[in-house]
C-alpha cells in the first residue's frame, strides 16, 4: 500500500512548514515580548513598512499571505494604537488605503532593527554557507511554484472594507 510507504518526515511541504514555524515562532517571541504584537499585527505593520506607500487591505493580504480576517483584525488592532490610519479611496468607496503613522514608522524601524538582530543570530545559528544554501533553494521553490502555478489564484481573498472595524 502507498500509505505504508509514505514517510512525513521526509514530506517536503510539511518539512519546509515545521522549519519556517520553528524560525517564525522563536522570532514571535522576541517581538511578542517587547511588542505586544501578534504574528498577524507583525505582518501587517511589516507589509506597510516595507512598501513605502499605502496599501489596501486586500494587497497586504496578499503580500503577507494571510486571510481576510486576520489581516482585517491586525488592521483594527494597530489603528487602536494609531500605528495606522486610513483613508478612502476617492474613486472607489469599498476601498481603503492603509498607512502607517509618523508612530507606526517609528515601531516599524524598531521592528527592523529588531529583525535584523535575529537575522544575524540564524547566520550566527545556521553559518553564512548554510544560509546561503538555503537561500538558493527557496529561490528555486519560488520560482518554480511560481511558474508552475501561471493562471492559478491562490492569492488570498479580498478584504471589503465593511469587514474591516473603524475604530471610534
Amino acid at each position: 500500500m502507498a500509505e505504508d510507504r509514505f514517510e512525513l518526515e521526509a514530506f517536503l511541504p510539511y518539512r519546509l512548514n515545521r522549519a519556517a514555524e520553528f524560525v517564525a515562532l522563536r522570532f514571535a517571541a522576541q517581538y511578542k515580548a517587547r511588542f505586544e504584537l501578534t504574528r498577524p499585527e507583525w505582518r501587517t505593520l511589516a507589509a506597510l513598512g516595507s512598501s513605502r506607500r499605502s496599501m489596501t487591505a486586500t494587497e497586504i493580504g496578499a503580500h503577507a499571505t494571510m486571510h481576510k480576517t486576520k489581516v482585517s483584525r491586525a488592521v483594527y488592532r494597530l489603528e487602536q494604537r494609531r500605528w495606522l490610519k486610513r483613508e478612502e479611496d476617492g474613486r472607489d468607496r469599498r476601498f481603503e488605503h492603509l498607512a502607517l503613522t509618523p508612530a507606526g514608522r517609528r515601531a516599524y524601524g524598531e521592528l527592523t532593527e529588531l529583525a535584523a538582530r535575529y537575522q544575524a543570530e540564524l547566520l550566527s545559528l545556521f553559518g553564512a554557507e548554510s544560509v546561503q544554501a538555503l537561500e538558493t533553494g527557496l529561490d528555486a521553490v519560488e520560482r518554480a511554484m511560481r511558474e508552475s502555478s501561471a493562471g492559478i489564484d491562490s492569492s488570498p481573498s479580498s478584504v471589503p472594507v465593511s469587514a474591516v472595524p473603524r475604530s471610534s
